[in-house]
């Protein structure tokens, strides 16, 4: 049966990546007249056929946030995906509420995609009450200060972005200038993960009845969904998230920034925050989580390279990113400064592939539906990078497989930073890199059929040929890019007989992938 009240009230719709007490929709919230909209919709979990465990989570830190609602004592319509008369669309779900509860206004926060924009725009124009939608405060940066600090700039460089909210937050700042004297410590932060290293136990969090009841639907559902949900052990309330949080800072951070671009085989979290999850879906904020790592670092208990290494991927990257996707869309995902056209390998989904390194990332990903920032961007988009992989296909990937992938923050990540596909637009130079990268930052190689140290040849390394076999075939485009000065100079020092085996080895590698996908069948986002 549905919470009522009196006519008059305001109906809160609040979306699933929006859970969070003080999230601007809830902020004057009257709850003797008011009710608030929970709603789990088919269109949400199909609109691609998100990861197993993405689902699960959403669902399932969905109905304890309704349920502290509840707790409250405010009124909440909670729509479940089986209800009947469910009409498994955000509109439809909205309207029939409207109906039940003849409110005066809806209230929603923006959403984090423009899909879901446009939705909104269509609600002011069909519902027979106003819709009023509010910035999301979650986010330090709010999306106008960003379109007015992106305006008239072609690169919108994260580094500048980032001191100037260094400055606008005071986080790690003495002053005027900041802490230690440097705003980035990034070179610090790029050790291989030694030899026997020990690295920290993990929390995990054991589902409870209502979380095992959203496992249960999601298995019964979305049987054919990618990934597992064997392993499922997020935090899906705010004081598990708070936990997490917790733990992170007192067992990870302290050697996150020295590790955190390292790889290891079977170890998919080394130092990782893991905190991504409840992030974007409102169970925790940016702010809160920045001041808890600035707070260690002022007691003494981390590191400053730790310390700023961490801050700087949510209050620079983070921020950076929401901010550009919303500056650039929606022409932004229409670009392909590339050209690259070739389809997603298989291997994508199956992890059915002698390249250990993809196999692991893949295998990682299927069981957690995670792997952390250099997994995603030196290993799979690197492949996909310097193989030439359609943008749009890899990008439905990276939305699909992950737990904290939101579209915001899933394509300007992909499209700018891993495909370059925006042609500069957030990087000066693409992220290509051969073997030896990933030689150099993980144990992958060791145990790989291929030999990173082979440059040529059916037992070459594929990326040591495929990183070459990419500057020859963009070289109109990239060649007078000045970061790539180093790589193309020794590029035209390769005599005619290297420049024609690399392109050898590169067309018989790429051109047995097509064949595997042809072999496969039309393999799309679809399969398992």
């Amino acid at each position: 049966m549905k919470p009522t009240r009196e006519a008059g009230g305001v109906l809160r719709f609040v979306l699933g990546d929006q859970l969070n007490r003080r999230v601007s929709s809830l902020l004057d919230l009257d709850p003797e007249r008011d009710v608030v909209l929970l709603v789990e919709v088919r269109d949400e979990a199909t609109y691609v056929r998100h990861h197993k465990q993405k689902i699960a989570f959403l669902f399932a830190a969905m109905r304890h946030f309704g349920a502290e609602l509840e707790a409250e004592g405010v009124a909440v319509d909670y729509v479940r995906l089986t209800d009947l008369g469910n009409t498994g669309s955000f509109t439809g779900e909205l309207e029939r509420a409207v109906v039940r509860h003849a409110p005066t206004s809806v209230v929603v926060t923006e959403p984090g995609e423009w899909r879901v924009w446009e939705m909104m725009q269509d609600w002011r124009e069909a519902l027979p009450v106003p819709v009023e939608i509010r910035s999301d405060n979650r986010f330090l940066c709010p999306r106008m200060d960003f379109a007015r600090w992106a305006e008239g700039r072609h690169h919108l460089r994260m580094e500048t972005f980032y001191r100037g909210m260094r400055r606008r937050t005071g986080l790690l700042m003495d002053g005027g200038e900041p802490v230690g004297g440097r705003w980035n410590f990034d070179p610090d932060n790029r050790k291989r993960l030694p030899k026997g290293h020990r690295l920290p136990d993990r929390i995990g969090f054991q589902p409870d009845a209502i979380t095992r009841e959203a496992i249960a639907l999601v298995e019964r559902e979305f049987a054919s969904h990618f990934g597992d949900l064997a392993t499922f052990s997020w935090p899906v309330t705010r004081a598990d998230a708070l936990a997490a949080l917790k733990h992170f800072i007192e067992q990870c951070l302290s050697t996150f920034g020295d590790y955190q671009d390292a790889m290891k085989a079977g170890a998919p979290y080394l130092y990782h925050a893991l905190l991504s999850p409840p992030l974007n879906a409102g169970l925790l904020t940016a702010e809160e989580v920045c001041w808890a790592a600035e707070r260690a670092y002022r007691d003494g208990t981390a590191p400053l390279n730790c310390v700023e290494g961490f801050i700087r991927q949510i209050l620079g990257w983070r921020e950076y990113v929401r901010g550009v996707y919303w500056a650039r869309m929606p022409e932004y995902r229409e670009t392909n400064a590339l050209d690259a056209g070739r389809d997603l390998p298989w291997f994508y989904w199956s992890g059915e592939t002698k390249l250990n390194c993809i196999a692991n990332v893949v295998a990682d990903t299927r069981r957690h539906a995670y792997a952390h920032h250099i997994q995603r961007l030196m290993v799979t988009g690197n492949f996909a990078l310097i193989a030439g992989l359609d943008p749009a296909q890899v990008e439905e990937w990276y939305l699909i497989v992950f737990a904290d992938a939101y579209e915001w923050v899933e394509l300007p990540n992909v499209h700018g930073m891993v495909l370059w596909a925006d042609g500069g637009v957030m990087g000066s130079k693409p992220y290509a890199a051969s073997g030896a990268y990933i030689d150099r930052m993980s144990d992958y190689c060791a145990r790989c059929a291929y030999d990173v140290k082979v440059k040529a040849g059916p037992d070459a390394c594929p990326f040591n040929y495929l990183y070459w076999n990419f500057l020859i075939e963009n070289a109109d485009t990239l060649s007078g890019n000045p970061r790539m000065a180093m790589p193309y100079r020794t590029l035209r020092g390769m005599s005619d007989q290297r420049r024609a085996e690399i392109r050898e080895d590169a067309s018989r590698f790429l051109g047995a992938l097509e064949s595997e996908r042809v072999h496969q069948g039309d393999h799309t986002a679809n399969a398992t």
